[in-house]
């Protein structure tokens, strides 16, 4: 294995960026099993001739199968073939795929196979058979409170102190038409309860869905400020932080790609005497509570083979953000984000993808708790997984190939046959990341206002619904080097 690194210096940031190209992975050409989930599709039930003759074939119905809980409705809307279409032989198993996983992208369902039958003359059916997964869950939460698994086994030497416990339960597809109800109660590090529901459609045209969620949380132990882009914590017996929120939310979605969001949300913050003393900064001004409400539009673009892990394809997302209404005014800024990624098959089981994100909020003077930015959440860049870095502006920047190692099934025993084949596929990766963070003031933050990088390889294994477990080594700016676990994809 040969790993190339390009290094740049420039005289304003004085550092370096580091891109690893893994040759390897160009090269490797393994035999797999059939791939997940299966495909079936069945063009034709005339002579292959009278077929190819026709040239083109007219949707005359389209069909479903194997639904037991999910209305057609739902299934026919996320269709993009309707009865009386006209579809061109050439692509007519592009037209068939498409469908198939779409479908899948619903997340309604373990398989779907897609087939044309009924030909006479120059119209047939299309049919697509589901089969549908498990929709009512219920399981203890075992949930580490850091920001991610090495913030917890290195820095906070998997203390048990910081850690969530709980129940977790969700009930999908409760009527039928895609909706859920989700509940969330734990205790440990945070006590917290969470309800909410999502209805997608509320119109006979399946455009329109409204949603909401309330939550009530409190700490004992609180990040009250960073240093050295290190999270600093405080710890007392009582409630140190206490946090009630309540979300409203409008959904448009008029095609199959792209979604509208319009939200509404009330949040109110108090904190202790002593976390104020501590920084008078945490709500600004020394203040212990404050209430605000937040008004957001969303935008969501994805045309991809698959929404959880896309390996080719593209996807947008856009919001556009008002903080701040009168009377409820304790935070106030307007927040611009932007992220866009692509998604190549650049050989066959070779995948590369560019992804860039980008914030900015006004005004730039926010107290600590509106400083959040990378190193929280998803924002951050691979390699800097210690460190955070607190502003009100910035952009992240991602690159990846991958190569596809294995593909194959593991059959489980004792659980239903329609469960009882897990699919397992393992893409081995090389990456590089770019950043910057803006702060107008920073607490000795050595990682602030300046160009970062990093870079570094690992392994993806991706199981049922597209769940992602990463093993990653990365080198960032500093020198540093580390393995790092994470379980959701990384762009």
């Amino acid at each position: 294995m040969r790993t190339v690194f390009f290094y740049i210096r420039t005289r304003r940031y004085g550092c370096f960026f580091c891109w690893a190209v893994w040759a390897l992975l160009l090269g490797i050409a393994m035999p797999t099993a059939a791939q997940v989930p299966d495909t079936t599709v069945t063009p034709s039930a005339q002579p292959l001739a009278v077929v190819q003759d026709s040239g083109y074939v007219i949707v005359r119905n389209v069909a479903v199968s194997g639904n037991k809980k999910t209305r057609t409705s739902i299934i026919l809307r996320e269709l993009p073939i309707k009865p009386g279409d006209t579809v061109y032989l050439r692509t007519l198993a592009e037209t068939l795929e498409a469908g198939r996983k779409q479908l899948l992208n619903t997340s309604l369902f373990l398989n779907v196979s897609a087939n044309v039958k009924n030909w006479e003359g120059q119209q047939a059916d299309f049919v697509y058979e589901v089969w549908e997964r498990w929709y009512l869950f219920a399981f203890p939460i075992f949930k580490l409170a850091d920001r991610n698994f090495n913030q917890w086994w290195v820095e906070q030497k998997r203390s048990l102190n910081r850690v969530n416990i709980g129940v977790k339960a969700f009930q999908d597809n409760l009527t039928g038409r895609n909706d859920d109800i989700y509940a969330d109660v734990t205790v440990g590090y945070t006590q917290k309860f969470l309800l909410g529901y999502n209805l997608p459609y509320i119109d006979r045209k399946l455009r329109q869905g409204l949603g909401f969620v309330v939550s009530y949380s409190r700490n004992r132990e609180i990040n009250y400020i960073s240093d050295f882009n290190k999270q600093q914590f405080f710890r007392q017996d009582d409630f140190l932080r206490r946090q009630f929120a309540l979300g409203l939310n409008y959904t448009y979605r008029k095609a199959i790609s792209t979604r509208h969001q319009v939200a509404l949300n009330y949040y109110h913050e108090s904190v202790n005497d002593s976390v104020a003393l501590k920084n008078p900064d945490y709500l600004g001004g020394g203040r212990t509570e404050m209430g605000y409400l937040e008004l957001s539009y969303r935008l969501n673009y994805i045309k991809a083979d698959s929404w959880q892990y896309p390996l080719v394809g593209q996807s947008l997302y856009a919001e556009a953000t008002r903080t701040g209404f009168g009377p409820l005014s304790g935070l106030e800024y307007f927040k611009f984000r932007v992220k866009g990624a692509k998604y190549w098959e650049l050989a066959r089981k070779t995948y590369g993808a560019l992804s860039v994100l980008g914030q900015a909020k006004f005004s730039d003077k926010q107290p600590y708790i509106g400083m959040r930015a990378m190193g929280y959440g998803d924002d951050y860049l691979r390699g800097l997984e210690y460190y955070v870095v607190d502003a009100t502006s910035y952009f992240i920047f991602k690159s990846t190939l991958r190569r596809e190692l294995l593909n194959f099934k593991v059959h489980l025993p004792i659980v239903p046959k329609k469960f009882s084949n897990l699919p397992i596929r393992v893409l081995a990766k090389a990456y590089g990341d770019m950043g910057y963070g803006y702060a107008r003031r920073v607490r000795n933050g050595m990682l602030n206002n300046r160009m970062l990088y990093t870079t570094g390889v690992g392994l993806d294994v991706v199981s049922f619904y597209d769940t992602c477990i990463r093993f990653e080594y990365s080198i960032n700016q500093l020198g540093e080097k580390g393995l790092f676990l994470h379980a959701k994809l990384d762009m």
